[in-house]
């Protein structure tokens, strides 16, 4: 790709050509993931935490024909407006949007395929996508698993939305090798809650020990990303049955309504949001402010060992 087409703000510029830090982090949060005021706030936070991990945040976008690293606020706040009409991008849209010149929020996919071209090793997000209930009939399955089997860039995230059907999620992710590491646990994160009852098969307790793992695996020819899960912090955490039974209501509701597609994500997590009084906004919030700061210490430690080799 031309990287003419890549808008590198001069702080992420300068941590890059200086060997320092990096850490991607999305945009759609903003633009489509949560309500106003949480939208624009939890992104500012989120920046923080990767800022307190020792980091440089770079946020993405998609505005006036080039891929926006390094969003300023200026810019986070009009991605934030509702009122404005802001395509949400997954990695398959990007050419359309950058010759359509249209403001864009970035996904999973499109935020690691961004994060690759400017030369950033870590991304930080709330929930991958995956595999959807019903998928077998459907067949709707996330472009976040492919971008994540393709693109060599680590994301830190805690596991998949709940929403989705894990254990399929999990079975597709590898078979696309996509290796799956619990940063401090053994078990898949349920997202909402701490456990999901699914094992995975390698695990790290540290920021250290994570980039290593991301530095063994990037010299294996050809290898893609690289996905840690951490849970959400427990004092927030809901319980996995209680979660499952509002998803059942709200799917049901959802299919009544008649909705398919990208419009069933947005329903759900509305209605979760009212099942739960709330409380599953909070919990969304404060992972994704948590996997900011795990992947600014992941980057910081990644960055050490670059400068020690």
């Amino acid at each position: 790709m031309n990287k003419g087409r890549l808008r590198v703000s001069a702080e992420v510029r300068t941590a890059l050509d200086g060997g320092r830090p990096v850490v991607a982090l999305e945009s759609s949060l903003i633009a489509q993931g949560l309500p106003a005021p949480h939208n624009l706030q939890t992104a500012l936070d989120a920046e923080e935490a990767v800022r307190e991990s020792g980091a440089v945040p770079a946020t993405t976008a998609v505005e006036n024909g080039e891929l926006v690293v390094g969003a300023e606020h200026a810019l986070l706040e009009r991605l934030a407006e509702t009122e404005r009409d802001i395509a949400k991008a997954a990695s398959r849209d990007l050419g359309p949007l950058l010759a359509g010149r249209r403001l864009a929020s970035t996904t999973v996919s499109a935020t690691m395929r961004i994060a690759h071209l400017a030369g950033i090793s870590v991304f930080a997000t709330g929930g991958i996508g995956g595999v959807h209930r019903g998928a077998s009939s459907s067949f709707d399955v996330s472009s976040d698993i492919d971008e994540l089997a393709a693109t060599p860039v680590a994301v830190v995230s805690s596991g998949a939305k709940s929403i989705l059907d894990l254990p399929a999620t999990l079975e597709v992710l590898e078979t696309r090798r996509v290796p799956v590491i619990g940063f401090g646990v053994d078990e898949l994160p349920g997202f909402y809650s701490t456990t999901s009852g699914l094992r995975i098969g390698h695990r790290v307790e540290s920021p250290a020990a994570a980039a290593q793992a991301i530095e063994a695996h990037r010299s294996i020819q050809g290898a893609g990303g690289i996905l840690f899960v951490q849970p959400p912090p427990p004092d927030l955490a809901i319980d996995a049955i209680e979660v499952d039974a509002w998803i059942e209501d709200a799917l049901a509701d959802a299919a009544a309504r008649g909705l398919r597609g990208g419009a069933v994500t947005p329903h759900l997590l509305a209605a979760l949001a009212r099942a739960s009084g709330g409380r599953t906004l909070g919990v969304n919030i404060a992972l994704i402010v948590n996997n900011a700061r795990t992947a600014g210490a992941i980057a910081a430690a990644l960055a050490e060992r670059s400068g020690r080799s």
